[in-house]
């Protein structure tokens, strides 16, 4: 149901998971230009404007998802940075890399926000500035952990494939082409038959970073 309290915490969430997908986009663009592929420079993407890396279907499914499920689901996507493997030396290893620094980003992200939690704990937990810091370590732990996922078209995929022989590489790669099936095929997953271990498993995440005492 659309509420007004409803609308006002998708406008609070929706800074923080811009900043983190799009620090996310702008770190694979950045490792491939390091290792020689300028594309994404050309193109514009290591901007950090937010516009650049929107994509369309993946925004309104964002919404869609917010509203639909009452809040208590967030699905959606940003454009993703063009890459072109064939200007790195070792196009296998170089997309390993690639791939990596997305959740990285998102780690390093989350691993300031809890610093920061714990510089302001114990300010009220319930207060507008804690609330929002642990907004955005949550949506880069998900993001980091979403990601790793080895799935195609997801980085977890691309990390994998660097360890794989030329041969198997070729085949994976090829699976890219059923990304859209696989992705909600694993969010359906996750979210019905597997969603209370997924849950439970974030709790037990949460803590490594901060303290049960905080009450997440």
């Amino acid at each position: 149901m659309f509420t007004s309290d409803l609308l006002l915490q998708f406008l609070i969430t929706l800074p923080a998971l811009l900043i983190s997908m799009v620090l996310h986009e702008v770190s694979h663009g950045y490792v491939a230009y390091r290792l020689g592929d300028r594309t994404a420079r050309q193109r514009g993407r290591l901007s950090l404007n937010p516009l650049k890396h929107l994509d369309k279907l993946g925004s309104l499914m964002l919404c869609i998802t917010y509203f639909g499920s009452g809040g208590s689901m967030l699905f959606g996507w940003a454009k993703p940075v063009p890459i072109n493997p064939g200007n790195f030396k070792d196009p296998q290893r170089g997309m390993m890399w690639v791939g990596a620094a997305g959740p990285a980003a998102n780690l390093l992200i989350a691993i300031a926000s809890a610093l920061a939690l714990k510089m302001a704990y114990p300010y009220p937990v319930d207060s507008n500035l804690f609330m929002a810091l642990f907004l955005v370590f949550r949506l880069n732990l998900i993001l980091m952990v979403f990601n790793l996922i080895p799935v195609p078209p997801l980085d977890g995929s691309r990390i994998v494939g660097g360890f794989l022989s030329r041969q198997a590489y070729v085949r994976w790669i090829q699976m890219d082409q059923y990304g859209m099936m696989f992705v909600m095929l694993l969010m359906f997953v996750l979210i019905g038959p597997l969603g209370a271990g997924f849950s439970s498993f974030f709790a037990s995440l949460y803590h490594i970073f901060l303290p049960a005492s905080y009450g997440f």
